[in-house]
């Protein structure tokens, strides 16, 4: 029930808002707020004005007078859970029940009995994350060679696919990025309760979700964003009665009506009443009463518009179908003729006949829908992955989306997208002496989506043997005057044509550009060319992110994998110590088995063994996945690294900062903001950072330039940037070439054209250029040295990442080896620390 603290708005306050609700005007949280209380005549004509909305976006989607449902089954394929809500009787313990886990038999077993009598949906419920907490969970998953109960999830997703041919529908929890990327593909539509946004009712003893880890409102808000960003129609909602005041329930249509606005992806949303149940912590509570739940769907309705489609139960609702309907509903969820609602067993679901009937009375039409909801089946992609379109296709009618009633399930292969895009060149499948055993991941048809979709979202200007066009003459000479004058004003928009003018700067004007780049360096920070004594440790390889960009990602199962333990890291540490480096820089894949302690265990193990090395580890990717599944924010999560003796971080995982590109280079990775916000947090902590830049693979001088603006942009804020780092692209092994899509690297005019316009553009604001001489060679670091750069980056003693990718410039470089290319360039050379200071001989 509704919190009996909360204050009970006057009559005139709930007329007030009525009236603004009647005349189409945006309501804000107050008025929202009153009209949850309104009763009687004000409910009713709330109730009609919900209605009227509901109805005028039933006419909008071609379907006046609709109201739908989906036949399902209820696949319940775990009931361990690693949370503990108060009301829940769905979670249970591991001796109540026969096994940790449904079979596949067994969950096919069910299916099969839906597709006989025509249900097109498979609802997988299940806990969260069960195996965290319940070691028969483990257990049961590690006999069966399942790493995650997402992995068996997925795995049993495919065989319903392919033995049944009813459409999955995923409620597995909280999921991270990579997570909802790897079950898109195996279903057409997803779903998590938010619930609330009232954090008092998970943190404060005694509330309904204290001690569950994925009830925080938090995270959930993530997942619901993380959904939009990676394109799954999704199916959230609000449990209402459960101890939230009226302002607390506004406050979770609001955070739902943003998260639909921003991405467009919640295909509904659902009002759900709380009903007590034997044998939980709440059994003693009331009900929430049904006029309440009537009043809360209606201002539902008016919050998020006549697109939203909301469902409410209609199992929980004690035969009061007529007033959902009025408060404006438009769908009844899933129905099963099979198997019982096992959240709510006690209260059966009705039959079809009674559903349509009474459905009918009011006014309305029952009609089946998919377990997808029209507008993304008829929209296909990018909502629906191409694997899963024979599937759908097969039960919707293409004029309206909804099902063919009459269709029946048949299985059919789940098929990966096919090798159509082989390699362009011999690969190189070496790294130094061992070389690697092949030259994409064994999933490589599966784990990065679908080539063909991947490839239509490439703006035409980055695409291969496009080549990019020089700016006009004047514009180029323009600009060559304000790279001398003032070269940081080319930053900003006014200047815009004259930078990427100067970004297609070829020939002469090329050279202009470099020699005016090395008179900024030498200004900034005189002739030195400076290194650092480092050696770079790879703790893990193991990652599920699927980076399409990114070469050295492994499962677990390949033959390349590998997972150093901390006495290995802090050994190499030692011996980098031994060999006279002050710094390990270390990085490694997402890799979903470590533990959540795991990154400060390796700063302390390091700490530990060699007190006075400088740790550079973990980057911005690395930081927001491991805070997200430790439940803790940014900033808290980076203190602890920080006590641990964490000192600095690297800024990889930039790539490019545009969205735009993100989406086509890595998938699913943190977006440009969550980077922005890691390293900014970072820096406010006194956490200083690298900034990189990843180029010439499916990117634009356009998408250059705005990269630099939001570093300089968070620079003028913190300051912490202790230098920049230009990365061209190693295309031989990446996966993104191997499929056709990206260009095969910058070219040589790219190469130059971009380190002398990091220097130009970073002007003022980041003294030290970074060339790597991993990726350029001896040669090419010469030339940028030449053209801007002041820093070689370090001896690395061990470099896997580019190596995985095909480069061919060897892993490791002597102290005399790098002072070989800055004598080459005719420059003095200097031993430096991680921050730029200087370090002893």
């Amino acid at each position: 029930m509704v919190d009996r603290s909360d204050p009970i708005p006057t009559e005139a306050t709930v007329r007030r808002a009525l009236g603004r609700a009647a005349t189409g005007r945006a309501l804000d949280a107050g008025e929202a707020a009153a009209l949850l209380a309104a009763r009687g005549p004000a409910l009713d004509e709330l109730l009609g004005v919900a209605g009227e909305i509901r109805d005028a976006g039933l006419r909008d989607a071609g379907r006046p007078g609709v109201v739908t449902y989906s036949k399902k089954v209820f696949i319940p394929l775990t009931r361990l859970c690693r949370d503990r809500c108060h009301y829940c009787t769905f979670a249970t313990v591991p001796h109540r029940l026969p096994a940790a886990y449904l079979e596949r038999e067994e969950v096919l077993a069910i299916a099969r009995e839906g597709a006989a009598q025509g249900c097109k949906e498979a609802l997988f419920t299940l806990g969260d994350r069960p195996e965290e907490r319940w070691p028969a969970a483990r257990r049961w998953l590690d006999e069966r060679g399942y790493d995650s109960t997402l992995d068996y999830l997925r795995a049993c997703a495919v065989a319903v696919l392919e033995e049944t041919g009813l459409l999955p529908h995923l409620n597995p929890g909280v999921l991270s990025w990579s997570e909802l990327q790897r079950l898109k593909p195996v279903a057409p539509s997803m779903g998590m309760m938010l619930e609330t946004t009232a954090t008092r009712l998970w943190s404060e003893p005694g509330g309904p979700h204290f001690g569950s880890p994925d009830k925080e409102p938090a995270v959930r808000l993530r997942v619901l964003d993380d959904a939009g960003r990676v394109g799954v129609p999704f199916t959230t909602g609000i449990l209402i009665g459960i101890g939230e005041n009226r302002a607390e329930r506004v406050d979770a249509l609001f955070a739902i009506r943003r998260s639909m606005r921003e991405y467009g992806h919640l295909q509904e949303v659902i009002v759900q009443n709380f009903r007590a149940k034997p044998d939980t912590a709440m059994r003693g509570m009331p009900d929430a009463q049904l006029h309440d739940l009537a009043a809360t769907v209606a201002v539902a309705r008016v919050l998020l518009g006549p697109k939203a489609r909301i469902q409410a139960p209609p199992n929980l609702i004690a035969g009061e179908y007529d007033l959902l309907l009025r408060a404006g509903i438009d769908d009844w969820g899933g129905v099963s003729p099979v198997t019982p609602d096992h959240v709510n067993p006690e209260r059966p679901w009705p039959h079809l006949d009674e559903l349509a009937t009474r459905t009918a009375s009011a006014g309305f039409t029952l009609r089946e829908r998919l377990t997808v909801y029209p507008e993304y089946v008829r929209a296909g992609g990018p909502w629906l992955d191409p694997r899963l379109l024979p599937h759908v296709t097969a039960l919707a009618d293409p004029a309206t989306g909804l099902a063919v009633e009459a269709a029946r399930p048949v299985g059919r292969p789940w098929q990966e997208p096919e090798e159509v895009h082989g390699g362009r060149t011999d690969l190189h499948v070496t790294i130094d002496v061992t070389g690697r055993t092949d030259d994409r991941r064994g999933d490589f048809d599966s784990v990065y989506g679908d080539w063909a979709e991947v490839a239509g979202k490439v703006a035409p200007q980055a695409r291969a043997g496009v080549p990019l066009a020089a700016g006009a003459d004047a514009e180029l000479r323009a600009g060559l005057r304000l790279a001398a004058d003032d070269p940081a004003a080319l930053l900003s928009a006014a200047h815009e044509a004259k930078a990427l003018a100067l970004f297609g700067a070829d020939g002469p004007a090329l050279d202009e550009l470099c020699r005016l780049a090395d008179d900024a360096r030498r200004d900034a920070v005189g002739d030195d060319v400076t290194y650092v004594a480092n050696r770079n440790i790879n703790f893990t390889n193991v990652c599920y992110v699927g980076c399409r960009f990114c070469a050295f990602a492994q499962r677990d199962s390949d033959a390349d994998a590998f997972r150093l333990s901390l006495e290995q890291v802090a050994d190499r540490a030692q011996e980098a110590w031994a060999a006279g480096a002050t710094e390990v820089c270390l990085q490694g894949g997402i890799d979903p088995k470590m533990p959540v302690t795991g990154y400060a265990d390796i700063v302390r193990a390091i700490k530990a063994r060699v007190p006075g090395m400088h740790v550079h580890a973990f980057s911005p990717m690395e930081i927001v996945t491991a805070a997200a599944k430790a439940g803790v924010p940014v900033r808290e999560w980076l203190l602890q690294l920080r006590e641990a003796g964490l000192d600095t971080i690297p800024g990889t995982a930039a790539e490019i900062l545009d969205d735009d590109v993100r989406w086509v280079l890595t998938k699913g990775k943190l977006p440009a903001s969550a980077w922005v916000d890691v390293v900014s947090t970072a820096h406010e902590l006194g956490i200083r950072s690298s900034s990189t830049m990843m180029y010439g693979h499916v990117d634009h001088p356009g998408q250059w330039l705005a990269h630099f603006r939001v570093l300089a942009g968070v620079q003028d804020r913190t300051g912490g940037f202790t230098e920049f780092v230009a990365l061209p692209f190693v295309h031989t092994n990446a996966p993104i070439y191997l499929a056709g899509i990206a260009r095969p690297g910058p070219t040589w005019r790219e190469n130059r054209a971009v380190h002398a316009m990091a220097r130009l553009l970073l002007h003022g604001r980041i003294g030290n250029i970074q060339c790597s001489w991993v990726k350029l060679g001896d040669a090419g670091t010469v030339a940028m040295l030449r053209g801007g750069c002041n820093d070689l980056g370090g001896t690395l003693m061990e470099e896997t990442i580019s190596r995985m990718a095909g480069s061919g410039n060897g892993s490791a470089r002597t102290e005399e080896q790098l002072r070989a290319i800055a004598t080459a360039a005719g420059r003095p050379f200097r031993k430096r620390t991680t921050a730029y200071g200087h370090a002893g001989a």
